[in-house]
């Protein structure tokens, strides 16, 4: 602080002292306190700014590596699959063979396969069978023990195709198992002995 001191007529004196703007003062203590919170304030901002960019990386490389979308996985299966001779409808893969066998030995082959003989469920899959315009066996069979008609996977039938007049026991055979005759027809189910050669036609499940 400094001090002034001027002499005035008359033997009066008068002293001036030079002190700091109160207010000046105030807004200088107060500046001070403020930029420690304003700099915390940023660096959290820039922080989750960050956090936000990371977490937009590791979704797309999530779905692109680890979860890929159903074209690629479709890809997959021609590589795979389609080569074999398997063909797609959805849920699953259908393999039509290139030789006749019986009934039992067809199967064995669709379980070496790691699939087994097709079962129909759905109006769509009996129209599928058809199409390939071969006498095929299918995965329906009599069971001996029950009597009824029952799939491989061990659900009854419910759904049945079969063509006019069917099932017959032909001439009285022993006709347990079921092919695919009538193509050209939606009702195209014949029971036949299963010692009888015929193509086959696998089925694998697989939901994409």
């Amino acid at each position: 602080m400094a001090t002034a001191v001027q002499r005035e007529p008359a033997g009066i004196s008068v002293d001036y002292v030079n002190e700091p703007d109160a207010s000046s003062r105030s807004h200088s203590g107060k500046g001070t306190e403020a930029c420690p919170g304003l700099k915390l304030v940023r660096v959290v901002a820039v922080s989750f700014g960050l956090l936000c960019i990371l977490q937009v990386t590791l979704n797309v490389c999530l779905r692109v590596f680890v979860y890929p979308p159903a074209e690629n996985k479709l890809k997959e299966l021609t590589d795979q699959y389609f080569k074999q001779g398997w063909v797609y409808l959805h849920p699953g893969l259908y393999y039509v063979s290139s030789t006749s066998n019986t009934w039992h030995e067809s199967r064995k082959d669709c379980l070496q396969r790691q699939a087994d003989l097709v079962v129909i469920n759905t109006k769509e899959e009996q129209d599928f069978t058809r199409q390939f315009h071969k006498l095929t066996w299918i995965g329906l069979y009599n069971n001996t023990v029950t009597g009824e008609w029952t799939w491989v996977d061990g659900t009854p039938l419910k759904k049945s195709y079969w063509g006019t007049g069917e099932p017959n026991k032909f001439e009285g055979k022993d006709e347990g198992c079921v092919e695919i005759r009538f193509f050209e027809l939606e009702n195209s189910w014949n029971d036949i002995p299963c010692i009888d050669r015929n193509f086959w036609i696998c089925e694998k499940k697989y939901y994409i």
